[in-house]
């Protein structure tokens, strides 16, 4: 089931001359793990917008194409209306949380307070969600009395409390240890197996090509390719886009060793370790 359709999506910024994105079209279906990547300025950041709704009902601009979410046109449907259906997440924790509540708890409650649930429902998710985090024993703590990582992983929570079909990470582990960036890749991964789709932009490499089912290779607002993370992080070209391929990938490209089935390089450790062990061994 396509859960994301996006046909011919342009969209440019007040004041700018260029645009930001240059005629986008992709399909995504139901329960996918979408990276995107691409080096700074290469539309990651608006793509994550029009996808939300932000871009054109909140940053006005020039915009053309059609976003589809979940059957909704995203240019005709109010924010509000798709906020059930799509959650984001920012790169910044600062700018989800509401200041006006005392306790993590409280917080992560505030999403679901408008949406009819009842009092057990509400307590149910909202402890779910902390504890996939693993910020449960945070919960009546102040939330800016937390470190940065541990109020990211608040706003990444408060959003997978309002169980949408879709969530929209922008860079949401650039403020984490290696440890709680593993967590929410975990975390994001297992709720995709679950149904939920999921859209991460991300610059943690090793990351992305450990989890996604696919990636998007942005440049310049335009998608260079779209597939499995083996075939774009085996392209020779990748670093023409501001993007290096996962470390355990350029070890083995020095070293020419590839799949045999495949013709690929490896992009995770173990299949680095399994290729280097076998090519050693003949």
């Amino acid at each position: 089931m396509k859960k994301i359709i996006v046909e011919n999506l342009k969209y440019k910024y007040p004041l700018t001359e260029e645009l930001a994105l240059k005629g986008l079209s992709f399909e995504v279906e139901q329960g996918e793990f979408i990276g995107i990547i691409g080096e700074n300025g290469s539309g990651k950041s608006t793509l994550c917008q029009a996808l939300t709704g932000l871009v054109p009902n909140f940053f006005k601009g020039a915009y053309g194409g059609r976003v589809l979410v979940d059957g909704l046109e995203v240019s005709k449907t109010s924010i509000s209306e798709l906020s059930v259906k799509v959650g984001i997440v920012f790169q910044n924790p600062f700018t989800q949380v509401t200041g006006s509540k005392l306790t993590v708890y409280e917080e992560i409650a505030f999403g679901l307070e408008n949406m009819g649930l009842s009092r057990e429902e509400m307590i149910e998710r909202i402890d779910y969600s902390l504890k996939l985090l693993n910020i449960y024993k945070f919960k009546d703590r102040n939330p800016f009395d937390l470190s940065g990582g541990q109020m990211q992983r608040m706003a990444i929570a408060s959003i997978i409390a309002m169980k949408p079909d879709i969530i929209v990470l922008d860079e949401p582990t650039s403020q984490l240890d290696p440890q709680g960036s593993e967590e929410v890749f975990k975390a994001v991964y297992d709720l995709s197996k679950e149904g939920m789709t999921v859209i991460m932009v991300e610059h943690k490499i090793e990351k992305i090509a450990q989890y996604s089912d696919r990636v998007m290779l942005l440049y310049n607002g335009e998608i260079v390719n779209f597939d499995k993370p083996v075939k774009i992080f085996s392209r020779d070209d990748l670093r023409k886009y501001g993007v290096k391929e996962p470390a355990f990938t350029e070890i083995c490209r020095n070293l020419n060793i590839k799949n045999p089935n495949t013709g690929y390089y490896p992009i995770t450790l173990n299949e680095a370790y399994d290729l280097v062990v076998n090519n050693n061994g003949e």
